[in-house]
């Protein structure tokens, strides 16, 4: 009888574990627990947008309407203390390089990019990656695709003299567009997502809203019926500035809603300004103090983060940040891992896990043609300027944001004295 039960029981046995398997005696599909996807990363960058043309940021009385950006502040993280540079083709660059513009050869409009220089992209071996927008780093049609980037198609230039006439290149051609460029990108960034089978990272470089001041198409904006003859827009830029800025947001949002929900929740979004407001168009900081300066106008800039993985809501974050960090962090975000030693630091940890972010110092930096720099510093309440002709300022921005009071022209106290000498010591350590 035991013999016999010990075969029953064998039989059964080869049963179970035979039913296990399909026809093919492979494992059946529900039984395997997929890896985890790697997330898409969708980085935005808006050209001269400022804390002041921004929503939900206190600078600045006349906002834009953003439906899109603002839902993606509920859904994640919006940053106080994020620093670029005064002008775009140096924080375009220490973005890609991961580096400030003293060690990466860019540090005005002008500088070219050095084509051996080694990119963000060529850190993410497993990602489809473009860029689609404005490179403005040199003049060369094949420099992005020789960099490293998979796909490029946009302007190589600054800007554009026409929002509806204008150059696109694409994977090395040239051709004349004559599509509304913010919608035309949109529709490049659209198809290219639709092509993608892997993960992907797509740096949208839109244009907008930097000049020239103008009408977009008025599906696009909620500035009204507004004319569209040059004096007209001369007399009232900030609200066709508002006009192209609503523009962004709107086909931003059909970037986004293109996407399967499938795909969207499996996607990270990062937006951020690539400097200050314009000075015909700044608030509160004024001209002198907006893009193009070392000054916060300048050079403190918007940045929100949202999606896959960011599980901070609606939140506010004060940590000091530098555009060059992105490099890191996108890296770690995607997986990927970088040897460079660079001027980035990671805050992955600071969006994912709400921990304290690790930088102690942010530094902006801006060069003259006749190699005259201008250099800024600051911690999380104080900052420092040494100006091109060596004179310096002193600021505590928790009661001088707009950095009227120059601390320097009266008596330093020894608490003051003590952050002046090490912002001053550690500026000499990064631009020396």
């Amino acid at each position: 009888m035991a013999y016999k039960n010990l075969v029953y029981l064998f039989f059964i046995l080869l049963i179970v574990s035979c039913g296990s398997d399909d026809e093919n005696g492979m494992q059946n599909d529900d039984d395997i627990t997929p890896p985890s996807s790697a997330p898409n990363i969708l980085l935005v960058i808006a050209d001269d947008m400022g804390l002041d043309a921004t929503p939900n940021y206190n600078i600045g009385n006349v906002k834009p309407n953003m439906p899109n950006l603002q839902n993606l502040m509920a859904s994640g993280i919006t940053f106080n203390n994020v620093w670029a540079n005064p002008v775009c083709s140096p924080t375009r660059a220490s973005i890609l390089t991961g580096n400030y513009g003293t060690n990466n050869g860019v540090t005005r409009v002008g500088h070219q990019l050095n084509s051996s220089a080694h990119i963000l992209q060529n850190d993410m071996p497993n990602y489809a990656t473009a860029l689609i927008g404005k490179w403005h780093l040199s003049n060369d049609v094949n420099q992005p695709l020789a960099m490293g980037i998979d796909y490029y198609a946009g302007i190589l230039s600054g800007g554009v003299q026409d929002y509806e006439s204008w150059n696109l290149v694409e994977n090395g051609n040239t051709s004349t567009s004559t599509e509304y460029i913010t919608t035309k990108l949109t529709d490049l960034g659209i198809n290219w997502i639709e092509g993608q089978n892997e993960p992907w990272f797509l740096w949208m470089a839109y244009n907008a809203p930097h000049t020239p001041f103008h009408l977009p198409p008025t599906n696009l904006h909620s500035q009204g019926n507004l004319p569209s003859d040059q004096s007209s827009i001369n007399a009232n830029r900030l609200t066709y500035y508002m006009a192209a800025i609503e523009a962004l947001d709107t086909e931003m949002g059909r970037l986004l809603q293109s996407m399967s929900s499938e795909e969207r929740d499996n996607t990270i979004i990062i937006f951020i300004g690539d400097n200050g407001s314009p000075g015909q168009v700044a608030q509160d900081y004024g001209q002198r103090k907006a893009k193009g300066s070392i000054y916060e106008g300048g050079i403190n800039v918007p940045m929100v983060i949202s999606g896959k993985n960011i599980s901070r809501q609606n939140a506010v974050d004060n940590t000091l940040i530098n555009a060059s960090d992105l490099y890191d962090t996108i890296i770690a975000l995607s997986g990927n891992s970088t040897t460079q030693n660079n001027d980035s630091e990671s805050f992955k940890d600071v969006i994912v896990n709400a921990t304290t972010g690790t930088r102690d110092f942010a530094f902006s930096e801006i060069s003259d043609a006749d190699g005259t720099s201008e250099y800024a510093i600051r911690s999380l309440t104080r900052k420092y300027i040494r100006f091109g002709d060596n004179s310096e300022a002193f600021f505590d921005l928790t009661l001088d944001p707009l950095e009227n009071n120059n601390l320097l022209n009266q008596t330093l106290s020894a608490s003051n004295t003590d952050i002046y000498n090490a912002l001053k010591t550690e500026l000499d350590a990064i631009a020396n």
